[in-house]
């Protein structure tokens, strides 16, 4: 009697499987229209703000600097569509220049990050043995120092600029670079293709640049890409710290570092626009990357189709 149960007729005359199997491709349907939206308008987040540092710059002859007490803590309107800060600096055109100074950062420390962790990861996997020990246990003493602890120590050595900020991020972002390339390489170590190098005698050394290196490139890339948003906001922690960019330099942490006092007397837009301009292209780089991972990682994907 159960299992008559199971397979009766629902009250409309659909078989009960069949409706299940057509609630499961609507449900299907539904989470790949969400993911499609959510990679449209990443995308063309990503766009406007790559065209916006780009463009903006050399097109706007006006100066991010140019202090004009009279505009002093302006709100929003049509002349400045983001406002004025406390000495009468156009918003717009300030949150545009941070935006391009926190992107340079985090692209650039992201690359030098993943450089650095690709080649410890695949040199830890491919060589083996004691190597393989010393250099795991170096990455796991520097991974149980906090990430802005240990960059504070790094940048408080040198004068505030772009680069010491740089050298900060990225020498405290390649640890799981290198976790990531050393799971792959040795994954990729027990294919038959590499078996067939070192019975041609191949040497270590070829084997990690020719057979090794190029299997681990899209998961490096891919790391890339996810480390840029950590960075912007690491570079951001620091500035808004004091330890980053000079303060009189637009950059996110700054703006946002020197709008707190406007915040406190009720001027919100010096930290509301600064925010949204950190926050929402982070989180489209973060998208694009989340579906680049869903695209190399099948399985995952299929998981997520559920």
């Amino acid at each position: 009697m159960a299992d008559l149960t199971t397979t009766t007729d629902r009250a409309d005359g659909t078989p009960a499987e069949r409706a299940d199997s057509r609630t499961w491709r609507a449900h299907g349907r539904t989470r790949r229209s969400t993911r499609t939206v959510r990679i449209r308008t990443s995308a063309v987040i990503v766009a406007a703000v790559a065209l916006a540092v780009l463009l903006v710059p050399p097109l706007v002859n006006l100066d991010e600097q140019a202090v004009d007490l009279a505009l002093k803590l302006q709100p929003p309107s049509l002349a400045h569509p983001f406002g004025t800060d406390d000495v009468g600096r156009d918003l717009l055109l300030r949150c545009v220049y941070g935006l391009r100074v926190s992107l340079l950062v985090g692209l650039v420390a992201a690359l030098v990050a993943t450089v650095i962790g690709t080649a410890v990861g695949a040199a830890a996997a491919a060589f083996g043995g004691w190597t393989d020990r010393v250099v795991m246990r170096l990455v796991d003493t520097f991974s149980s120092v906090p990430h802005l602890l240990l960059g504070i120590f790094i940048v408080a050595m040198f004068r505030p600029g772009v680069w010491p900020v740089i050298v900060s991020v990225a020498l405290t972002h390649w640890l799981s670079t290198a976790r990531i390339v050393r799971s792959e390489v040795l994954s990729l170590r027990s294919r038959p293709y590499v078996d067939a190098a070192i019975s041609g005698g191949a040497s270590r050394w070829r084997l990690a640049v020719r057979h090794l290196l190029p299997g681990v490139l899209p998961q490096a890339a891919l790391a890339a890409v996810l480390m840029v948003p950590h960075a912007m906001w690491h570079e951001s922690a620091l500035s808004f710290l004091g330890l980053g960019l000079p303060s009189h330099q637009a950059s996110l942490g700054n703006l946002i570092q020197s709008a707190r006092s406007s915040l406190l007397a009720g001027d919100w837009w010096p930290t509301l626009f600064p925010g949204l301009f950190l926050i929402i292209p982070t989180l489209a780089i973060a998208g694009l990357a989340g579906a680049w991972r869903e695209r190399i990682n099948p399985r995952r994907r299929s998981e997520l189709m559920l």
